[in-house]
């Protein structure tokens, strides 16, 4: 017997494998990927200007590198005795002027480095909803707890996001033609917009990427991994959330990921995977003697697997 329904899911043409250079960009659930991706030692670059909710944003920060448009004075404002950016997630934020613009602007060079090599591109979008400042009408990644009524709302319709992502991915193909590109919406609900309008903004995504993906069949290297509909579907239980009944827990984002690696990954890569955990789990271990002789076999067997894995993977560190 059946008691939910799992939701085909068509393997990649292009999966990743240990040999892939990756680059997550995007919402928060971009950094549960990321952060999966990290422990497993897959070479990645996860959301190096922080958290971006909305595609217009991730095509202006993915602009601004490869056409090279340094961050200047004219770019960032002090409020709360730190210096900010709208087009960045406040972690970046700085005390220091001087400081700031230079880390972003090093940022921004490494950036257009990982973007020129990568072989796969993963974008999580989570809102469809934007603000503007009143002043400028400039469209913000992040309003940096600047009073609301310096900003107006919008909602960017499915045609918007469209041609946000058509530009997004036009511009990382001037400077790297073969790279592929993983779509996937947030399984984040953004209640604080309203349920109503979290649907309608999770809707205006997904029709936007179902279109752009449909354009490009033949090409095999856009794909959609379904983690929204995941999320409301197979984990449709409040069980499977955290505390705040928003973010998916980690039984979730573990149960999502899985589903991620047996239709995104290379099933070559299975078996490292599998080494790579032993081992981590290996470092954590803490003994009750560690002078004992099974403690000591037990480190140079450990010593031993590390040091095969990095013969085979130089840029595997632990």
């Amino acid at each position: 017997m059946q008691f939910f329904s799992k939701i085909p899911i068509s393997s990649s043409e292009n999966p990743i494998g240990y040999q892939s250079k990756i680059i997550s960009i995007g919402s928060c659930f971009a950094e549960n990927i990321g952060a999966k991706l990290h422990f497993y030692h897959f070479q990645q670059t996860t959301n190096p200007f922080g958290i971006i909710f909305n595609p217009v944003s991730i095509e202006i920060i993915i602009r601004r590198a490869i056409q090279k448009e340094y961050f200047t004075e004219k770019d960032i404002f002090f409020n709360n005795e730190r210096w900010h950016c709208f087009e960045i997630h406040s972690e970046l934020s700085s005390p220091d002027k001087d400081f700031f613009l230079k880390n972003l602007n090093e940022t921004l060079d490494d950036f257009l480095f990982q973007i020129s090599t990568a072989t796969h591109f993963i974008l999580t979008l989570g809102t469809s909803w934007v603000y503007k400042t009143i002043s400028t009408q400039e469209l913000v990644a992040n309003c940096h707890k600047i009073e609301q009524k310096e900003f107006s709302k919008h909602l960017l319709s499915a045609s918007e996001i469209l041609q946000s992502l058509q530009n997004s991915v036009r511009l990382v193909r001037e400077i790297n033609p073969k790279c592929s590109f993983i779509f996937t919406i947030s399984p984040v609900r953004h209640l604080k917009d309203g349920f109503v309008e979290n649907q309608i903004s999770k809707a205006n995504l997904i029709a936007a990427v179902y279109h752009l993906v449909q354009n490009h069949l033949k090409e095999l290297t856009l794909h959609y991994f379904p983690s929204y509909e995941i999320m409301m579907d197979e984990l449709r239980d409040y069980r499977f959330y955290d505390m705040d009944l928003l973010h998916p827990n980690e039984t979730a984002i573990n149960y999502i990921w899985s589903r991620f690696v047996e239709t995104n990954v290379e099933k070559s890569s299975f078996s490292t995977m599998n080494e790579v955990e032993t081992i981590r789990k290996g470092l954590q271990h803490r003994p009750f003697n560690p002078e004992s002789v099974s403690h000591q076999k037990f480190l140079k067997n450990l010593h031993g697997k590390i040091e095969r894995l990095q013969k085979e993977y130089d840029f595997i560190k632990f």
